[in-house]
This record gives structure tokens, sequence and C-alpha cells, in this order.
């Protein structure tokens, strides 16, 4: 079994905090799902569940609610109001009858969201993905856009990210899309396509190679694979089609050894 809460604690305690996230709800559930385990458990984070203790929680929540005996941390996991030591985890777990375990680092190397969410920013998709174990996703619905790619030969999908998720560093992607049931090579730029002055909003932008229909409406998945360049600001919009069909070949072509 393995226990989350359905949002950030901070944004419980703060109002105004606005997470970066790099799974939303229901994409943190179909990963854990996909990972095999046998249960998993949403726990809505409130003020009231805030205010206890860590052995309260042990005692009123995972042993009374959950049956919980054996209890595996994180290297440097902590909850409960006030948080502690690993070892006084071990203790107040004693007193609630569980027992607290430590998970081993992975090679000897700490995996932490703040590890990845760097790299993400950074444009380090290579690393981010490695610190995963996954592809890092974005996933929305398609709404309409400036319809400027389709004018040009690149006819794009404009999608809708959540608020809270993290987008990574600006820049050309090399991607594969999920829509439909069925998958598709791909690319995409996320940025605020400064030649074409779009001013400080985030677009994302996904083109389907080979992908002829509507797409208006429906919900696409975005696993990133490789990140191609940094966005640019070109002299022209001819000068944009001639990079794109570039990033085209060169994301082709890093799709077929992935």
């Amino acid at each position: 079994m393995l226990i989350t809460f359905d949002q950030h604690p901070r944004q419980v305690l703060h109002a105004d905090y606005v997470p970066h996230l790099l799974s939303t709800l229901e994409e943190k559930k179909t990963l854990l799902m996909a990972c095999g385990i046998d249960r998993l458990e949403v726990l809505p984070f409130t003020e009231e569940l805030s205010r206890l203790s860590a052995l309260a929680f042990m005692q009123q929540v995972l042993s009374a609610q959950m049956n919980v005996q054996t209890l595996v941390m994180g290297y440097d996991h902590h909850f409960g109001n006030g948080g502690g030591t690993f070892h006084e985890y071990v203790e107040w777990g004693r007193l609630a009858g569980i027992d607290v375990v430590q998970a081993h680092e992975l090679e000897d190397e700490k995996v932490s969201s703040s590890f990845i969410r760097r790299y993400l920013a950074s444009g380090d998709l290579r690393q981010a993905n490695r610190l995963l174990g996954y592809e890092y996703s974005l996933q929305g619905i398609v709404i309409k856009g400036h319809q400027v790619g389709r004018h040009i030969g690149f006819p794009t999908a404009n999608i809708e990210v959540p608020a809270d998720k993290l987008l990574p560093a600006c820049g050309v992607y090399a991607v594969r899309v999920s829509v439909d049931e069925c998958s598709y090579n791909g690319m995409l730029c996320i940025g605020n396509r400064p030649t074409l002055h779009n001013g400080d909003e985030i677009s994302v932008e996904a083109n389907l190679f080979g992908f002829n229909g509507d797409l208006y409406g429906k919900k696409v998945v975005l696993s990133l694979v490789a990140r191609l360049r940094d966005e640019k600001s070109f002299s022209s919009v001819h000068a944009l089609r001639q990079q794109l069909e570039q990033d085209a070949v060169k994301a082709k072509k890093v799709l077929e050894t992935f």
C-alpha cells in the first residue's frame, strides 16, 4: 500500500502558495498504480490533519484506520506537525505498533523532487528523466491557438496545461504524443514565441508527425524524450519555418533511437 495526499500540504497551510508539481494528482495515481502496488490511499490534507503530531498520525490514521504494521520512509522524508528525526520516527512507531524502516538511496545518489525541478528548469531533460525513471510528461486539453503554424506548414495543437504543473525550460523538444489511445511522434515548442511577438504568455504547442484530424477539445499526453534546442527569435516567419524543418528532421532521428 502506498499513501499520499490529495494536494500539496502547503496549499492548505499557505493560501497564496502555488505549487510547481512534477505530477498532478491524476498523473500521480496513474504512475503509482503502474508500479504494481496493490492499494493506493489518497488522504485529503486538511487543517485538522496538519495539526496532528507524527505520533498521533501514526496512531490515529496509519495504525487505527489502515492497520499499517511497517512504514517505509524516504531518506529525508518528514511528516506530522513539528516533524522529527528518523530515530524519533522509529521510537514513535514503536509506541504506535509500527516498524519504521528507511528506504535506501539509489546507488548512493540522492533523488529528490528539488533536484528534478532544477534539472527541468535549466533544460537538462536527460538528467531529470534519469532521476524520475520515466519520461517527464505534460497533459492537457487542446484549445484554440493563433493558428499561425498551419499557415507555415507546421500545424500545432495548443495545449492548456494545468496552472500548477511545472513546465520545463522554454525550447523545442522531441516528444511522443498520446491522444484517443493512439501514439504519434512529434515535436513540442514551449515558450513565448518571440518571432511572433507573443509577449509574456507561455505557449505549449505540439506538432504531431503524420497526424490529420481535429484535436480541439481532446486530451493529449506529451512524453518529453529529448530537448533539441533553446527558444530563439528569428528575423522572419520564413526563417522560423526553415528552423522548424530542421527541428522536425532532428526530432524524428532522435525518436528513432529511443
